[in-house]
């Protein structure tokens, strides 16, 4: 694509508001304090993502499913432009937006059972808890499938820090701002609020992202997203929500 018309569509983008406002249709789940029906603004993710189409003259709308279901529908269902929040990872069926946030990705753990550990390789004598259809690492998920890493999958972390409560698995992976929501949060979770805590290591700061479908519909709301990012401050959106 040359630079002349690669700005014209620049151009086009960023004065298209002035002519219509149109409504961005994404899927994502129950993903607190990122995403949620329940939460003020629907989660900080979403906060990040609706101010950015605001500044772009167009409005955001959100369905709610299981994961696994989410994704599906964003890629299968032409109601949907995309899904979110995601981490970057290789793909051809998806165009991913610039960031929208970080996410700290760790283990939690039990006080009790307390797990040292320099490289993965280090947790092979662990069982490790994930939750079905997430993306991790590239090493952690490489590790599972090859079966280097023994994991057991769930529907949520909810139910991985129910299991951690109850000694059933002694790590789980999850982001530590979820992690710290669900303790502070969750009913069924106070009775393990003492014992458990996030392991001192991390995994990784991850970037998370909208994902589109890669046909034309998804490419439009990417450049306008990507647009619309770079007009706000990404970093004190998502940290005055975290702060609440």
């Amino acid at each position: 694509m040359t630079l002349l018309k690669q700005a014209l569509i620049s151009l086009a983008l960023i004065f298209s508001p002035l002519l219509k406002a149109d409504v961005l249709t994404l899927t994502s789940l129950d993903w607190p304090p990122y995403s949620s029906q329940q939460l003020k603004q629907k989660g900080a993710s979403i906060a990040v993502v609706s101010a950015a189409l605001k500044e772009m003259g167009h409005e955001l709308k959100v369905e709610f499913y299981p994961w696994e279901r989410a994704v599906h529908l964003a890629k299968n269902d032409a109601r949907y432009a995309g899904y979110f929040p995601e981490y970057l990872f290789e793909s051809s069926d998806l165009l991913f937006s610039d960031s929208i946030g970080l996410g700290p990705l760790g283990f939690a753990e039990n006080k009790a059972k307390p797990v040292q550990w320099s490289a993965l390789a280090d947790l092979k004598s662990y069982t490790i808890g994930v939750v079905r259809g997430y993306v991790n690492t590239d090493e952690l998920d490489q590790m599972i499938a090859n079966g280097t890493l023994k994991s057991e999958a769930v529907n949520s972390d909810s139910q991985n820090l129910t299991k951690l409560g109850h000694k059933r698995i002694p790590l789980a992976v999850i982001d530590s701002n979820v992690f710290q929501y669900l303790i502070d949060n969750t009913p069924s979770l106070q009775p393990f609020k003492a014992d458990l805590q996030m392991n001192p290591k991390l995994l990784v700061e991850k970037s998370l992202h909208v994902a589109f479908t890669n046909n034309q519909d998804g490419q439009r709301w990417q450049e306008i997203l990507n647009q619309g990012l770079k007009r706000i401050d990404v970093d004190k959106i998502m940290a005055d929500y975290l702060a609440k």
